[in-house]
């Protein structure tokens, strides 16, 4: 079927984070007729949120942390990259116990990691730790650095037999009892405005059955098979990694998870003070 409400808008562009974790939202995009509809461009989940920010790109699937110092978004209700346990895809690697680290190198593809880093360590782990910002190749981080953040597709190809990691996913739900929330999909209000609210519900149904789909078993098999052999894993693991460790759903209890980073992240400057949540089509900001 067509999607005449939103062939009558204006053509949006899309920013997208070209990792293994965001396929599945992808997938009508790519294998269905959603894509038509939309300019989409791919880089990383830092780049998307300037994208966003420059007014480049229309939609973009950013990381959280860029919601709390980007103003005028709407985040797309219902639809996220969260973790309810380990998530694999985000590590902090040494060649040293934690406790020992004293300097750290983060990775400049990230934003939320980077200040989850600066949370774990300023709360719970210990303060006083040097942070540096380097590129994500790993060797080179560890030679001028005690530490390593990895982010996406190059922490799941780490061989963690070789190193003390920590996931920092699961570092989080441990203190905090909370999911973790990466990232979602947010739109420019200048982008949308005059829009009316048959509209914007379409829109945010694109995004929310595109994820739908690209979850069902056969999308997954087919994700499997096109993903194992670019990162080197196993058809077993891509699935594992998407069903097991990455949640797709902005629920309550992910929203909770998400407010107290803010809070926390705000508390030791990592991040300035965040926004109230405001969805799209939702008539008022949401709290938690």
């Amino acid at each position: 079927m067509k999607d005449d409400s939103v062939s009558r808008m204006t053509r949006l562009r899309i920013s997208a984070i070209s990792y293994l974790n965001t396929a599945p939202l992808m997938w009508d995009f790519e294998h269905g007729v959603a894509g038509r509809n939309f300019d989409i461009s791919y880089t990383l989940p830092s780049s998307c949120a300037r994208a966003l920010e420059a007014g480049t790109a229309d939609i973009g699937i950013i990381p959280a942390a860029a919601y709390a110092s980007i103003p005028g978004l709407q985040i797309l209700p219902g639809v996220a990259i969260a973790s309810r346990q380990p998530v694999r895809s985000i590590l902090l690697v040494s060649n040293i116990p934690v406790e020992e680290v004293s300097t750290v190198a983060l990775d400049t593809s990230s934003m939320t990691s980077v200040a989850l880093t600066k949370v774990l360590f300023e709360k719970w782990i210990g303060s006083g730790r040097i942070f540096t910002s380097m590129p994500p190749d790993l060797d080179t981080m560890l030679a001028s650095s005690d530490a390593a953040l990895l982010i996406g597709d190059p922490a799941l190809q780490v061989d963690r037999s070789r190193y003390y990691t920590l996931d920092l996913a699961e570092e989080w739900i441990r203190y905090t009892g909370k999911p973790f929330v990466f990232a979602f999909w947010a739109v420019r209000e200048k982008a949308i405005s005059g829009r009316s609210a048959d509209e914007t519900s379409h829109l945010a149904g694109i995004f929310q059955r595109s994820r739908d789909h690209g979850l069902a078993p056969e999308s997954l098999n087919q994700i499997a098979r096109e993903w194992s052999p670019r990162l080197n894993l196993s058809e077993d693991d891509v699935r594992s990694y998407l069903t097991e460790n990455i949640y797709y759903q902005l629920d309550l209890a992910c929203l909770e998870g998400l407010q107290l980073f803010y809070r926390y992240a705000a508390e030791i400057g990592a991040l300035p003070s965040a926004p109230e949540i405001s969805f799209l089509g939702a008539a008022n900001p949401v709290t938690v």
